[in-house]
């Protein structure tokens, strides 16, 4: 969303940046390194791009090449503020809803902390137990990889590969608070690897003319959505719910209305019984929500009953030439030192 009469408000939210960008460049705000590598998944925008379903991906395919991954990442929306490896049958209060949400799908460790740089220490300590627990940094096989979760722009923490998502929302929006960028497409050069909609092909050739030169990932976003016979109440509380309705919509759900929710919304009883209102005026046959909003929804997901069953539509991420793009990452983080500009 965005709010052209914010803009004269623009130039004051760069000049911050910009201030950020200078303490960085000399160093004012000290970078902070752990012994294993760490891929970095971001992007420019407020928005969701997709992070969460990309760093489920990365997970699974790491894992399969044999190396021990986890993620990192601060627990947005949770209740506690202390350091904790996430359980995957805990609750979002706890944990933060996408961290949940990793645990349970990519079947790696999951560590939150206010501070990523302590959830790092706490994941190298317990895989200390099942490891020598120091990283051999010549370039040597690696055994051992930090995922971090929405990072493109917590520079504070060393990482070896930045990869950003950006679409063709991003790419034509402006800075804060007047667009939902929180830094200038320029920023894009800081990234390692731009992974786009591979469903735009054109913003991959628009992307090389602006002059990115740097590797280019595809992703493809699937959408699992459950057969319903009849119409169906839709809601979440995503920070893009109009992609998810049409998603519905495109594979052929009627959706009699759509309720959408503030992004991270902390569901209440409250909210169940106004769908259920909806549900009874419409005669509709099921709700209908997304997985990050199911795992908010916790222990309430047990109100619904038989004649109106919750049900979950599931997005996952897809990498178009996946064995080139995880060959390229794992030789990345095998040479060691990143090197981009700040």
């Amino acid at each position: 969303m965005r709010r052209p009469w914010l803009v004269p408000l623009v130039p004051l939210y760069a000049a911050g940046l910009a201030l950020r960008n200078l303490r960085l460049r000399r160093g004012s705000k000290s970078e902070r390194k752990l012994t294993w590598p760490v891929i970095s998944i971001g992007n420019l925008s407020t928005g969701g791009s997709g992070k969460t379903p990309l760093a489920v991906t990365l997970a699974k395919l790491l894992k399969e090449r044999g190396i021990h991954v986890d993620v990192l990442s601060r627990g947005y929306g949770r209740m506690s503020r202390e350091s904790a490896r996430v359980d995957s049958n805990g609750t979002a209060d706890q944990y933060g809803d996408e961290p949940l949400l990793i645990a349970r799908d990519a079947g790696v460790p999951v560590y939150v902390a206010v501070q990523r740089y302590d959830a790092g220490m706490l994941a190298e300590a317990s895989g200390s137990e099942n490891a020598s627990g120091q990283r051999d940094t010549s370039r040597g096989p690696i055994t051992f990889a930090h995922i971090l979760d929405d990072g493109f722009q917590h520079r504070q923490l060393h990482r070896i590969v930045d990869i950003l998502l950006l679409n063709r929302e991003d790419w034509e929006d402006t800075l804060l608070p007047a667009g939902n960028l929180r830094e200038p497409l320029r920023a894009v050069m800081r990234a390692h690897v731009v992974a786009i909609p591979a469903d735009d092909p054109s913003l991959g050739a628009e992307l090389r003319r602006w002059g990115w030169a740097g590797p280019l990932w595809l992703l493809r976003r699937i959408a699992d959505v459950p057969k319903v016979e009849g119409p169906v109440i839709a809601f979440c509380g995503i920070a893009r719910p109009e992609q998810f309705f049409s998603g519905l919509e495109g594979a052929g759900l009627y959706l009699a209305s759509r309720h959408a929710f503030r992004d991270h919304h902390h569901y209440t009883r409250g909210d169940l019984d106004k769908l259920f209102a909806a549900a009874r005026v419409a005669k509709a046959a099921a709700l209908i929500t997304t997985e990050k909003d199911a795992v908010r929804l916790g222990s309430l997901a047990s109100a619904c009953s038989p004649d109106l069953p919750l049900q979950i539509a599931k997005l996952r991420t897809e990498i178009e030439s996946a064995d080139a793009a995880i060959n390229w990452l794992v030789a990345r983080l095998a040479a060691g030192e990143s090197s981009h500009p700040v």
